[in-house]
């Protein structure tokens, strides 16, 4: 269960520029998480997520039907979220010093110290050739000295990441206050040059140091040069949460009014596992996600590390799915078939939804049935969260070129189905993204 959204707004870069982005780039579950969908919130601590279901037919792929599930987590009432413990690691290489690096980068960051309660404590760690402590920890009543810490950072030289990671999370191992949450927060373009520098080193060294409760959250700044691999490869290692900040805007949504999702953990090592019944269902495919799969004996084995979710956080999946008796991707098997086993009536699959709270060892597991009564006739007459998510990952698979959205549902066919599910957009988010896939349609190529 993950709920990065780097993907959506280095999307968003690349199409502001005029191009449109590598395939790679492009995450489609990190896109379609990008927005809220306004879930039903659970109303208790213990029994931390909700879950919303909804299949309608696809609109790109004739007799298959899309399967949207939502889940939902509690949001923690302000006067009951614990300290703050954090270190902020900041790259001040030379690498970072456009305005939409460092620059962009303080002001991030002091969205997030206006945040900052008298309980809450703040040290900062800068790195460029070497690293150093700049700030030892501060409490939240000492904003402006934060602020000057923060402000007296200046670029140059060449970027030591792997020590200021190494320091960063010394500094909060020194510190660790077992009550808090203690986190590391990196702010960077990934761009590591000296010392250790290899992603599958750096992610060894995250999953490690997870082991001391030190959480990891990855803010990654700038173009060009950006490492998008590198990004994804700390966060999904360190018990943390990715996301690209392109603009002050972008800053605001993350650091301000997202605040609490990304600091606040709800429940570790969360999974989902869906099975699909034979009898109704003969193919499915999950939209995304590619990244972030389980092995299926994996589900019940608490000792395997999964996404961590913050307070009021949602994680949205879609699947694409082969009614029984309609035409399959593929020709049957000529061995190894087998009639499907018994099965409730009208069952199509059964979610499950497997976690642990804060600081147990022990997974908790939440069930449900999806039956036909979730189904409905058409996409038009789904629910406005359904036929959002569906046109958000419309858009990414197109994005990404994907062979499996018929080459008849074209761009002008994603915007229609956006005008007609915005509902309410407070922040217009939903009317900035109809303009991203109207730039979609007339970008260049990506470059590779």
């Amino acid at each position: 269960m993950d709920v990065d959204t780097a993907a959506y707004s280095n999307v968003r870069r690349f199409l502001n520029d005029g191009a449109r982005p590598p395939t790679d780039a492009v995450r489609v579950e990190e896109m379609i998480n990008y927005f809220d969908y306004g879930y039903a919130r659970p109303q208790d601590r213990s029994t931390p997520f909700s879950s919303y279901v909804a299949l309608a037919p696809s609109p790109w792929s004739g007799q298959r039907q899309i399967l949207h599930v939502g889940i939902q987590g509690f949001d923690v009432p302000k006067g009951e979220q614990p300290p703050l413990n954090l270190v902020f690691l900041i790259d001040t290489s030379g690498s970072m010093s456009s305005d939409d690096r460092l620059p962009l980068a303080q002001k991030s960051l002091s969205l997030l110290i206006d945040q900052l309660r008298p309980q809450d404590r703040v040290a900062m760690v800068a790195y460029a050739g070497s690293a150093g402590a700049v700030l030892a920890p501060t409490d939240g009543r000492q904003k402006l000295k934060m602020r000057c810490a923060l402000n007296a950072l200046h670029s140059g030289g060449s970027t030591a990441g792997g020590q200021g990671l190494s320091l960063a999370y010394a500094l909060a191992k020194e510190n660790f206050d077992p009550k808090a949450v203690n986190r590391v927060i990196l702010v960077t373009d990934g761009d590591f040059n000296v010392g250790v520098a290899d992603p599958s080193k750096l992610k060894d060294f995250v999953a490690e140091k997870r082991k001391d409760g030190i959480y990891l959250s990855v803010y990654g700044y700038g173009r060009g040069n950006y490492n998008d691999t590198m990004m994804q490869a700390l966060a999904q290692n360190g018990n943390g949460t990715a996301a690209y900040v392109d603009s002050l805007r972008e800053a605001r949504k993350l650091f301000r009014t997202d605040f609490t999702k990304s600091l606040f953990p709800i429940a570790d090592d969360v999974k989902i596992q869906i099975e699909f019944n034979p009898a109704q269902v003969s193919e499915y495919r999950l939209i995304g996600y590619e990244t972030r799969m389980l092995n299926r004996e994996d589900f019940n084995n608490d000792q395997v590390d999964a996404g961590e979710v913050g307070a009021g956080a949602s994680v949205t999946a879609l699947y694409e799915i082969t009614p029984a008796g309609a035409p399959p991707s593929a020709d049957p098997l000529r061995y190894g078939g087998k009639a499907p086993p018994p099965s409730p009536s009208g069952e199509l699959a059964y979610l499950k939804i497997r976690y642990k709270l804060p600081g147990q060892a022990t997974s908790k597991l939440i069930e449900r049935p999806i039956t036909r009564a979730d189904l409905k006739p058409s996409l038009a007459a789904a629910p406005e969260p359904t036929r959002w998510a569906v046109a958000v990952a419309a858009f990414g698979q197109k994005l990404k070129q994907d062979p499996r959205v018929s080459a008849d549902f074209g761009w002008n066919d994603i915007v229609a189905l956006a005008q007609a599910s915005r509902g309410e957009d407070p922040f217009g988010e939903r009317a900035e993204f109809v303009q991203l896939v109207r730039a979609a349609a007339e970008a260049r190529a990506p470059s590779d």
